[in-house]
């Protein structure tokens, strides 16, 4: 990544109204062009623009914007959680390309008691009917004898991959929200709400490239 024409550290701050970033020669959000996006998707709506089907999306709440939107990544339809949207696609897909590796952290509220030597097995690797699959950390929240809360941060990508990752181990998923999406955390914004980011969370996503 270079800023102003010099090569970026890690960590580097940029501020997206004055420095040009540019990604492999790129321009990524030339200075104020740039809008990058924080919503709390809510359960029930899909990760689409336009929805053939006439289900809620999440291009129903930026329909009157000025800006031609994409959204980074996907939240299936009953999840809820932190999603980005952005003007710059390049940057969407630059963000969730695997090679890059964002981390993103999920809250999920699970069927059955959840053990330690459970979240072993889901750092370790499991099984999934695409290939194995391995949480970076899990952290147990709550363990009940009904239901569970656990934290797993994951650098995966793959479709529905948390809730088939905790299927594999015997905890189907009865809710999941997705809380962070690199340095990003989503905070207590409303279910349904969104801001833009500030210079320094920008400065901040801008970094894992």
């Amino acid at each position: 990544m270079l800023v102003n024409g010099q090569v970026a550290d890690l960590g580097t701050r940029v501020d997206p109204e004055r420095d040009h970033i540019a990604v492999d020669g790129r321009p990524i959000g030339a200075a104020s062009d740039l809008t990058v996006l924080m919503l709390h998707k809510p359960a029930g709506m899909v990760t689409t623009m336009r929805d053939d089907r006439g289900r809620p999306c999440v291009g129903d709440l930026v329909r009157d914007r000025p800006e031609r939107l994409f959204h980074v990544g996907r939240l299936d339809e009953d999840t809820e959680g932190l999603l980005l949207l952005t003007n710059d696609g390049d940057l969407a897909h630059r963000l969730m390309h695997p090679s890059l590796g964002v981390q993103k952290t999920y809250v999920a509220t699970v069927s059955g008691r959840i053990t330690e030597g459970t979240a072993r097995r889901l750092c370790a690797g499991v099984h999934l009917e695409d290939g194995s699959a391995r949480a970076d950390a899990v952290t147990i929240r709550m363990a009940g004898d009904q239901r569970s809360v656990v934290e797993l941060v994951l650098h995966e990508g793959r479709k529905r991959i948390v809730r088939r990752m905790l299927k594999s181990v015997g905890h189907p998923v009865l809710h999941l929200l997705r809380t962070c999406l690199g340095p990003l955390q989503l905070g207590d914004l409303p279910v349904g709400a969104m801001r833009a980011l500030d210079a320094e969370e920008i400065s901040a996503l801008t970094a894992e490239l």
